[in-house]
């Protein structure tokens, strides 16, 4: 009877052993798992901020594009201008007193624009407004007084 009582403690006392070791297991799995999980979100959260900030630099990026691209048009459009005046010839005095008259006028005409847009808009309406404004106003400017000497021919 000690052997089977014995065999029995042992039996008891292996599985109990057993069923610890496994509880102990599915403990450890289950806390790995969720380090798992825990490093997945990170990694996924990660990710995602990544790609914002991608999508961020991509926008800039295009909006630098475009902005080059404005201004090369803008250069071509004063480029042919330039071209078109070049071509007038001289003509009767009055016309030549208005045609000088304008550039100043309309110079004048873009600053007051500009500075009455500049005071008129609140903070957030200035940033845009103001600067395209002020971009006509300073390329009339330096445009239209720039070079006005005569031409001297190259030899």
């Amino acid at each position: 009877m000690a052997d089977i009582a014995g065999l029995a403690a042992s039996a008891a006392g292996g599985g109990l052993f057993g069923l610890v070791g496994t509880i102990i297991g599915r403990v450890a799995g289950v806390v790995e798992a969720r380090q798992a999980q825990a490093h997945e979100r990170a990694r996924w959260a990660h990710e995602g901020e990544m790609q914002k900030l991608r999508a961020e630099a991509t926008a800039a990026e295009r909006e630098a594009d475009l902005r080059v691209a404005d201004a090369a048009g803008a250069w071509a459009g004063l480029s042919a201008s330039m071209a078109a005046e070049a071509s007038i010839g001289e003509s009767y005095r009055w016309v030549n007193a208005v045609r000088a008259l304008t550039r100043p006028m309309l110079t004048v005409l873009l600053w007051a624009i500009t500075s009455t847009v500049f005071f008129a808009a609140d903070a957030a309406g200035r940033d845009g407004i103001v600067e395209t404004a002020t971009f006509a106003a300073t390329a009339a400017t330096l445009w239209w007084f720039g070079d006005r000497g005569p031409r001297r021919e190259v030899r």
